[in-house]
Order: C-alpha cells, then structure tokens, then sequence
C-alpha cells in the first residue's frame, strides 16, 4: 500500500470507530507489554474499542507511526483523536483524567463518576 492509501485506511478506521487502538497483537494475546497495559487500562474502564494489529501489515505499522507523527505503538484514538502511547495513557489513568476524557468525549464508561 501506498503511504496515502495507509493513511486513507487509518482515516477510514478513525471514522468507523469512536475509539481505536493500534497495537502489536489482539486484545486477547497482547504481543508486547506496552499493548497489554493499555488493553488492561481501557479493559478496567470498560471502554469499548476497536484494535487494530499492526504486526500483520508492515505498511500499517509505519503508517500509523507517520499518521499521529509518534514513534511508537500502541497508540490510542478517540473520536479521531490521537490521546497518546502507553505512557501518556498509564499517566492519564493514574492521575484519573483518562475517564475524565472519555466522559469529555461522550465515550461510556463503567466507572462510577
């Protein structure tokens, strides 16, 4: 796939869904840890999401990582949005603004407000 093509599809995935996550692997069989602790992270919230693995297309890996202009995976998007890697994401859960986001966003929850 050609890079448009890439970011096309990332468009189209980001429109689909209200939260994605790019990750190495599934939610069930996390490839990485950095995936799995944010599938634990939005599995505790109880956001519904959409992955997406970026080890079965080499040309979605790299096309995410150039779409957000961030190096790294997983990544994480609500409502089109790029909120951040693991570390943002761990970061904003711990300081508890993560649920706050998502209710900003009108994302559901199962955290008690």
């Amino acid at each position: 796939m050609s890079d448009s093509q890439v970011h096309e599809r990332i468009r189209q995935d980001l429109s689909d869904s209200p939260v994605v996550l790019y990750m190495k692997g599934s939610p069930v069989f996390p490839q990485c840890g950095f995936s799995a602790a944010v599938i634990e992270i939005l599995t505790q919230l109880g956001v519904k999401f959409k992955s997406y693995d970026v080890l079965q297309d080499p040309s979605l890996r790299q096309g995410v990582k150039e779409f957000s202009n961030w190096p790294t995976i997983p990544q994480l998007y609500v409502k089109g949005e790029f909120v951040g890697g693991c570390d943002i994401i761990r970061e904003m859960f711990a300081a508890h603004e993560l649920e706050a986001y998502f209710r900003e966003k009108g994302v559901a929850t199962t955290v008690a407000t």
